[in-house]
């Protein structure tokens, strides 16, 4: 099989949490992970249990006002994805982030298959507003502050555990997925689905493929390559011998 490296088609990369806890965002699943250290963290990532229980609404809040995502920065990872498409490859990024420090860093291709943690909605009508907004209204004295349209319940713009996912960014992230002829997953368990079966998708439709994950995954058998380093240190490292630097 000819080595991944000399590709030069496009390149399809599907980004998990892992790629943003040097920006000081801890994962999910990892040692030090949110759901890791704190079980009753998880369920504030479910649908059902949200709209039906008006205190882990509240908890809900307070956990967006406190999220580290407002504080980060794009890290050395991000800024390998923007300097090989600024090198002319073509790239395009599936993350599971709802942080949008892939577009704070400069990437213009990006499906946010899982939403994003800046804009609230109303599950009843529909309704938007920036996430901000919201906050100064928790900040004002309103601990779970309703649509101002409708009076139902708001959330943020974030795919929730029970929910289904946007059918636009799916067939987006498939586009990609059959479309790329390398593609790397980087920072994902690749544990949940469907954003974990573009990595099949992809080897289905002829691309490599490059595990960057600190522990195994159930994609590892279909890998051209799989990388153990920090992500930190390991994209930027396979960015520059993609461009023979």
């Amino acid at each position: 099989m000819t080595d991944w490296r000399t590709r030069k088609g496009p390149i399809g990369v599907l980004t998990g949490a892992g790629i943003s806890t040097d920006s000081g965002i801890p994962d999910f699943r990892g040692p030090r992970g949110v759901w890791t250290s704190d079980p009753i963290a998880e369920l504030l990532s479910t649908y059902q249990n949200y709209v039906s229980d008006p205190e882990l609404r509240v908890r809900s809040w307070v956990a967006r006002r406190d999220n580290p995502a407002w504080r980060a920065t794009p890290n050395s990872a991000h800024q390998a994805l923007v300097r090989l498409a600024s090198a002319g490859r073509e790239v395009a990024i599936i993350t599971q982030n709802i942080d949008r420090l892939h577009q704070r860093a400069g990437s213009e291709s990006v499906v946010e298959i899982h939403g994003n943690m800046f804009e609230v909605v109303c599950i009843d009508c529909g309704y938007t507003a920036s996430m901000a907004d919201t906050l100064e209204r928790v900040a004002a004295g309103d601990p779970d502050p309703a649509c101002p349209d409708c009076d139902g319940i708001l959330k943020a713009a974030v795919v929730m555990f029970g929910q289904h996912l946007d059918p636009v960014a799916i067939r987006s992230a498939v586009q990609i997925a059959e479309t790329s002829e390398l593609f790397l997953a980087v920072g994902t368990s690749l544990q949940v689905e469907p954003a974990a079966s573009m990595c099949a998708v992809a080897v289905d439709s002829g691309a490599q493929l490059v595990i960057v994950n600190a522990e195994p995954t159930p994609y590892d058998v279909y890998a051209a390559e799989i990388v153990r380093e920090p992500i930190g240190a390991a994209l930027p490292r396979l960015v520059s011998e993609l461009l023979g630097d």
